[in-house]
This record gives C-alpha cells, sequence and structure tokens, in this order.
C-alpha cells in the first residue's frame, strides 16, 4: 500500500485489528522510507441488491442516502450514533439475506421503520409521516395509537 505522506509504495503491517462488529480490519501501517504511521480499513465487497422504486425505476443500493433519512428523523433525539449504526448494520444483512438481486423500496421503507420504532418512537413517526405521506392528523393519530398498544 501506498505511503499517504511520501507516496512510497513499501509499507508494512504493524497491527490488525477487527473493528465494525466484524465487518472491518483495522491495520496501522509504517512506511519503509520516511517511518510514518497510519490507519487503514479493509471491509469485503459484497453486491447488494438494486432497490425498485414506487415508479419501477431502479437505484443501486446507497447507504449513506438511507443513513441521512434516517438521521434527519432522528435529528435532535437522544438517540447515539453507535445505535444508528448498529440498525443500518441490521439493514444492510436482512438486504443481504434476501438472497435477491432486487428489493422493492417499500419493503426496505419497512425495516427503516422496524429499526426507527425500536430507537425511537418520536423518529418512528417522523419517519412515517414522510414515507407513507400522511395527508392528515387522523393519520398521525392512528400511527400514535398503534405505538400505543405495543
Amino acid at each position: 500500500m501506498r505511503c499517504p505522506y511520501c507516496q512510497f509504495e513499501d509499507t508494512r503491517v504493524i497491527d490488525s485489528r477487527l473493528a465494525s462488529e466484524g465487518e472491518q480490519v483495522r491495520r496501522r501501517r509504517e512506511c519503509n522510507r520516511c517511518g510514518e504511521r497510519f490507519t487503514t480499513y479493509e471491509t469485503a465487497e459484497l453486491a447488494l441488491p438494486r432497490i425498485v422504486k414506487r415508479d419501477g425505476t431502479r437505484e443501486p443500493w446507497d447507504e449513506g442516502k438511507l443513513r441521512q433519512g434516517m438521521l434527519r428523523a432522528l435529528e435532535k433525539r437522544p438517540v447515539a450514533t453507535e445505535a444508528v449504526e448498529a440498525a443500518l448494520f441490521r439493514i444492510r444483512q436482512r438486504l443481504r439475506a434476501t438472497g435477491e438481486r432486487e428489493v422493492s423500496a417499500s419493503q426496505l421503507g419497512e425495516w427503516v421503520m422496524e429499526e426507527l420504532r425500536e430507537l425511537d418512537q418520536v423518529a418512528y413517526v417522523r419517519f412515517a409521516s414522510v414515507y407513507r405521506s400522511f395527508e392528515d392528523v387522523s393519520a398521525f393519530r392512528e400511527v400514535i395509537e398503534g405505538l400505543e398498544k405495543r
């Protein structure tokens, strides 16, 4: 691997550890020329299914887009970043477990709502209101009543 400091191509690994619940390998490296140390992260590149939207268009899986949507729903809520990352991890695992080449956006949305319901009920209602295109207060009331029954 090329040194980010001097661009020399010969570096050595001085430490390796698992990171991100075993999803990544964290490596500390040292440049054989300048002696600088740096960290790299290695992850398996797995093809996740494409997402089929309501209008029939297909998009590649975009975890950043999903993270942004969840964070928008969780804005100003007392939920740890680690909990959000764990929820994203579980959603990604479910996507892989389908074994399908394509997954509907509606299925993905339901999984997100399940995760948000467990993380924070206010975030769940926020996400549901956008995802299900609430038209009036009665739609909010139905979702809130559903939460209260749980």
